[in-house]
């Protein structure tokens, strides 16, 4: 009797000490764990003052009448100026990132802009999903997506990096089972 629960005991340890590092991970991500945790809680803000992260998907992205959204990631979009906070939706036809706030960048005339950075790609235009960990700081995990005409996108600093994995994995194979809601 007592084995079996010690033995449930250590796999919910395990699954706990993997989340307060993936946590821990996410903080760290960003440019300060300070601005990482405001960032957060403005966003669990947002969600609950916007009714739910289905509600500021549809917001956010144009949406098919029958689309569902089945899963909201926390994260980071790496890219060559810095990691960008924000969330990954899973949904029944797309694949879509939002950033937290605003990004700034150069216009052409040589002005500085900010804009809301967003990437959307639709289920059947996935190639693959690919988790993968630095050699130097195995703690930090990214997953690698890229599309049937070889974008590639970066995602790292989840919350629940292996709950993404699996989910991100299963849309790319069509499916999205594993991330349901």
């Amino acid at each position: 009797m007592f084995g079996s629960v010690g033995k449930r005991f250590s796999e919910a340890a395990r699954k706990t000490e993997g989340i307060a590092g993936d946590v821990w991970q996410h903080l760290k991500t960003g440019p300060s764990i300070t601005d990482a945790a405001m960032g957060r809680i403005a966003q669990v803000s947002k969600v609950i003052s916007e009714g739910g992260y289905d509600k500021i998907f549809q917001q956010t992205f144009e949406c098919l009448p029958d689309e569902k959204l089945k899963k909201a990631y926390a994260c980071y979009l790496s890219t060559s100026h810095g990691p960008i906070m924000g969330v990954l939706y899973v949904s029944t036809a797309k694949l879509a990132f939002c950033s937290d706030s605003p990004v700034a960048y150069v216009t052409e005339d040589n002005q500085t802009a900010s804009a809301i950075y967003k990437i959307v790609v639709p289920v059947p235009h996935l190639r693959s999903v690919t988790p993968t960990a630095s050699q130097q700081n195995p703690a930090e995990r990214y997953i690698q997506v890229v599309s049937v005409d070889n974008h590639d996108f970066w995602f790292m600093g989840f919350v629940n990096y292996d709950s993404a994995v699996k989910c991100l994995q299963d849309a790319a194979r069509g499916g999205c089972k594993l991330c349901v809601l």
